[in-house]
């Protein structure tokens, strides 16, 4: 799962690999603080199951919340 990281798809999709691990850290920061996981915990560690809720389109960041430039579309393919 912690592969999924690696993928330059999921960099894109947010932006880079700051945003996104920003967003990691602010949701693993929830889940340790006790936030119910959006998925199946399946003996993943926290770490894993925050993947998973990016993977699976459960967590995503807030653009307009964040005034953040939304990546386009024509990047990600």
């Amino acid at each position: 799962m912690i592969e999924a990281l690696l993928s330059d798809e999921i960099v894109e999709k947010f932006g880079g690999r700051f945003k996104l691990t920003s967003l990691i850290q602010k949701r693993l920061k929830e889940i340790i603080e006790g936030a119910r996981p959006l998925v199946e915990r399946n003996n993943r560690s926290d770490l894993e199951v925050v993947v998973a809720e990016i993977m699976e389109d459960k967590i995503t960041i807030d653009w307009e919340k964040s005034n953040l430039p939304k990546p386009s579309a024509s990047k990600r393919k």
